[in-house]
């Protein structure tokens, strides 16, 4: 386990020395050769109470994964027993099948959040709750904004290099304002290994663990489809910076704490301080649910608490809509408004598969090429939410509608950044695209202990 730039023996390899000879096999009811074999050889015993032991542990542990373990561990015994009377066979096979359930082991007992991340998580959600009373819109942000670390920070930008783009993590080749001489020291001294992959660099100064001396939030920007920043923190650590984890094959994003992806989701973290505990709040976000996962800095965040925020939107199609080409706005005529209006009021915010038969949105036609096009709108593009389809009558006429937002973008000015696109199956005629106002109400709050998710996972 690895903790504040220092590697700590894990409490479940002493289990196993302290349990080497606890109760293993019951030899007086040896059945076969194998059994036998295993209780003349007194290694082959030992290995085989280590087994049960971490086996039993894990059983009462991991309740979640037991049907899957007992399974795994039925296959298991069916290749020890091919190995018969063979020594060294059963030898290899008990070593192989105990890293294996010690690896799971030493998986369960990080995962367990403590007694005060618990509490911080119902603290979270009462806040919540509270805040919800005056502003059903904003709770969460309000919320978390308030238990934002108050410590001072300091934020600065690596050092490019020629062609603009750094090959490596640079610091500034002079101190930045706002950073002191023992911090610039600290950063001087620090190897920070891992490549860039191609964007820039920045850096914040900030005291993640209250100890006084601030740590080191290093945000790479590395582009690609969902033009992601992977962020890891680097411990103060004496005269220098510690990484949290060590990166794999010299790149950055193999030790990050977390990744944003500025295209094709809604991600933000704020640094919040509560119970004395100082947590990554980790946003991943779409259309009416916000995931909160609370991410420690310097632990495995295997399973993590996490906070689930649901809402319930006031759709409404605005009569003066925007003319992006034009710069400029023009009015929809009556009945457009009031089809579009009428199909909208059948979006469900909750969705669920009903197990009912599919049927087309719009009749078919016998002249149809493709009756696929009837059923539903089509592909969509990722870095677009596609929340629901759904029919838009207008006179005689059926078209297909899509209820599209930015995976639940919400400010108090705009509410629910999200827009209707239009389409009639069968017609090569361009899509119309119909701005969205979407005002929300936070409707339900729930907690749970969780994997991380988004670009939280580890």
């Amino acid at each position: 386990m690895y903790l504040k730039g220092r590697y700590i023996v894990s409490a479940c390899a002493l289990l196993f020395i302290q349990h080497a000879m606890a109760t293993g096999m019951d030899c007086t009811k040896a059945a076969n050769a194998v059994e036998k074999t295993i209780c003349a050889n007194t290694a082959l015993y030992e290995l085989d109470t280590q087994m049960g032991e971490v086996y039993r542990d894990l059983m009462k542990a991991s309740v979640e994964t037991r049907a899957q373990l007992k399974s795994t561990q039925r296959l298991w015994l069916k290749t020890r027993n091919e190995c018969a009377e063979d020594v060294s066979c059963l030898d290899q096979r008990y070593r192989e099948q105990l890293k294996s359930l010690q690896a799971q082991w030493a998986e369960v007992v990080a995962q367990q959040p403590t007694g005060v991340d618990k509490e911080v998580l119902d603290d979270l959600q009462k806040r919540i709750q509270a805040a919800s009373q005056n502003d059903p819109e904003f709770a969460l942000e309000r919320t978390l904004a308030s238990l934002t670390i108050k410590s001072p920070e300091t934020l600065f930008s690596s050092e490019p290099d020629d062609d603009q783009f750094s090959d490596k993590t640079h610091i500034p080749k002079r101190i930045p304002k706002g950073v002191s001489p023992d911090e610039w020291k600290a950063l001087s001294a620090t190897d920070f290994e891992a490549d860039t992959a191609q964007g820039p660099t920045s850096f914040t100064l900030l005291d993640l663990d209250n100890d006084g001396q601030r740590d080191l939030i290093v945000q790479t920007y590395t582009g690609g489809t969902g033009l992601f920043t992977f962020v890891e923190i680097f411990h103060r650590d004496g005269d220098r910076f510690t990484r949290r984890t060590k990166a794999s094959d010299g790149e950055s994003i193999g030790g990050s704490l977390y990744s944003l992806n500025e295209r094709g989701s809604n991600q933000s973290v704020n640094w919040i301080s509560l119970r004395g505990k100082v947590y990554a709040a980790y946003r991943d976000s779409w259309y009416g649910v916000d995931n909160i996962y609370l991410l420690s800095p310097w632990q495995p965040n295997h399973l993590v608490p996490k906070l689930t925020v649901r809402y319930r939107y006031q759709l409404s199609i605005p009569r003066t809509q925007p003319d992006d080409q034009h710069k400029s706005t023009y009015k929809l005529k009556p009945d457009l408004h009031r089809a579009l209006t009428q199909g909208l009021a059948t979006v469900e915010e909750e969705t669920s598969d009903t197990g009912q038969e599919r049927k087309p949105m719009c009749p078919i036609p016998p002249s149809a090429t493709d009756s696929e096009e009837y059923y539903g709108y089509g592909a969509g593009y990722y870095a677009i939410e596609q929340v629901a389809d759904f029919p838009v009558i207008i006179g005689s006429e059926c078209f297909i509608a899509r209820l599209n937002n930015w995976f639940g973008t919400y400010s108090a000015k705009d509410g629910l950044y999200a827009q209707v696109t239009l389409r009639k199956p069968g017609a090569i005629d361009q899509e119309r695209d119909y701005k969205v106002n979407g005002r929300r109400r936070m409707t339900t709050i729930s907690t749970s202990i969780s994997k991380p998710g988004g670009g939280a996972e580890e």
